[in-house]
């Protein structure tokens, strides 16, 4: 027998009442990110990476806004998640990073999409489909110039250059490449790389490039050319490590508070009584765990700190294990009054820096984002 489960959308708000963390989205300061990103190259168009849900965020909120707000040019990885962009943005370039799936041309064409060709498989088989297509069918074409993951070598770029049947064919009109080391301004592969996509745009001369991501667009104006290609620093992420960030915090996770109760010096607190209390101590559970999304690995232990989180700015550690569905935070030094049930924590925001948290969990901010689960209260505002 088949059972018909009821129709249920995640993405429905949740009643305040029955969710154990709440994601704000700051819309207004994920736009006030993309302009700042403009302005630094102000020669250059500014697009916006979009792929992994809008970062997690959900990409028709991020599409929508940054559409309103003037960004005329959208990257994704998947042409499902291009199709997506396309319902909101019905006028906007839609890039699939991923390149073209095989047999699936008819699905770029239908919704519009254009595929970041970065094989001469790809380029052949979008090349016929367009000859039998006819119309207008643009692409881009992706020159590895050291990533070595997706892209034409450079002698396969050197060769598609020179072959102008074959390049009118693929319908290019943008040529990208890709950093690999842009967050580590001093690497040397970085110079390599600009010098590579400079004489790799020197094959196609008529092609607007685009090479900049996130920190790219701080490495340098050579990276700049045509278009920008921002991720990671428009959700307000850090992208070059080691430096200040500028950018706005555009996302705030926070947990309620269940109970605090009080721990013996001594005491084991979560999973295996990997840390135990060195005091008396206040410990908070909070209604969030890794099912949510927060990284197990973000937890502590006697003798090795984790991540924090902030009661109404005030910080308090995680300690123990993440589990499941629940932390344990030490509010020992925390004023009383601040940390009782159904007050709430912040685990990431605008006091307590997304990247610091990740970092406490070995990891980038990048998978913090683009595991957030579906059991939060999402609450949008702005732009």
């Amino acid at each position: 027998m088949i059972f018909a489960l009821p129709e249920t959308s995640p993405a429905e708000p949740l009643d305040p009442s029955l969710a154990g963390g709440r994601l704000t989205i700051d819309l207004g300061a994920l736009v006030a990110n993309w302009r700042d990103l403009g302005a630094r190259a102000p020669g250059a168009e500014c697009a916006a990476v979009v792929k992994a849900d809008g970062y997690g965020l959900g990409i028709e909120p991020v599409v929508g806004a940054l559409s309103g707000a003037g960004c005329r040019t959208f990257f994704v990885a998947l042409p499902s998640e291009g199709a997506r962009a396309r319902a909101v943005a019905p006028h906007a370039a839609i890039y699939v990073l991923n390149g073209l799936f095989e047999g699936a041309a008819p699905f770029f064409a239908a919704h519009r999409l254009r595929p970041v060709l970065g094989s001469t498989d790809e380029i052949a088989e979008w090349s016929a489909f367009r000859s039998a297509q006819g119309g207008d069918l643009p692409a881009a074409i992706h020159v590895d110039t050291g990533m070595n993951r997706l892209g034409l070598s450079l002698a396969e770029a050197a060769e598609l250059s020179g072959d102008a049947a074959a390049l009118a064919a693929s319908g290019a009109v943008l040529l990208v490449s890709h950093f690999a080391c842009a967050d580590a301004p001093e690497h040397p592969l970085n110079a390599l790389q600009l010098a590579r996509f400079a004489a790799v745009r020197e094959l196609f001369p008529t092609l607007p490039a685009s090479l900049a991501n996130s920190a790219g667009i701080f490495l340098d104006k050579a990276a700049h050319h045509d278009l920008l290609r921002p991720g990671i620093a428009l959700y307000g992420g850090s992208a070059v490590a080691g430096s200040s960030n500028p950018m706005r915090a555009v996302v705030t996770l926070e947990a309620r508070i269940m109970l605090v109760r009080d721990v013996p010096a001594g005491d084991g607190v979560g999973y295996s009584a990997v840390w135990q209390a060195p005091r008396d101590s206040r410990i908070a559970i909070i209604s969030v765990g890794y099912a949510d999304g927060f990284l197990r690995a973000a937890g502590s232990q006697t003798g090795r700190a984790g991540a924090a989180a902030a009661v109404e700015g005030h910080l308090a550690p995680i300690v123990g294990r993440v589990s499941m569905d629940l932390i344990a935070l030490d509010v020992t030094d925390l004023p009383a009054d601040l940390a009782q049930r159904s007050a709430f924590a912040e685990l990431f925001g605008p006091n307590v820096p997304i990247d610091r948290t990740a970092a406490r969990a070995g990891t980038i901010g990048y998978e913090f984002l683009t595991s957030l689960g579906t059991r939060f209260r999402r609450v949008f505002i702005g732009p």
